[in-house]
């Protein structure tokens, strides 16, 4: 008899990913569902939840199957400067203003990588505060300040 052999990583990722999509589609239960033509506020999050622990249980039944890697080292640099980005973005986005927010974000989230150069970081985040503020600012029209009150002089 052949015994079953789960590749670790996919079963905790799709073990995860069922958990939590039961959680959300059993707290989604506890708001109107309404129907599919007049839908309630949870019927959106079931549909999503559901979605969820089909994802997962596909990415179970897929780790009996599939030898994977094992689990590499934690990325304690990408941690350190991806986690720390959107909240430098959310404390500073009314005083700096969008525009350089934005951009000493996207600065920060560059370094998580060991190989990006410094210029490259410049780059690249001048090339994505460039392509946000045309695309939100000018394409939307999206009413925020591009710079805030703390660098005007």
């Amino acid at each position: 008899m052949k015994s079953i052999s789960f590749d670790t990583t996919n079963a905790l990722c799709g073990g995860l990913l069922t958990a939590v999509g039961l959680f959300f589609a059993w707290q989604a239960f506890n708001l109107e569902l309404g129907t599919a033509f007049r839908m309630g506020p949870g019927y959106f999050p079931l549909v999503l939840a559901v979605i969820l622990t089909l994802l997962g249980i596909v990415i179970l039944v897929q780790s009996t199957r599939v030898q994977g890697e094992p689990i590499g080292a934690i990325a304690v640099r990408g941690m350190l400067f991806i986690l720390p980005a959107p909240v430098f973005f959310g404390l500073t986005v009314r005083g700096l203003g969008f525009v350089p927010s934005l951009f000493f974000t996207a600065l920060i989230a560059c370094f998580a990588s060991g190989r990006m150069k410094p210029l490259t970081a410049i780059a690249l985040s001048l090339a994505l505060t460039a392509f946000s503020v045309a695309v939100f600012s000018y394409g939307l029209g999206l009413p925020f300040q591009r710079f805030g009150p703390w660098t005007q002089y």
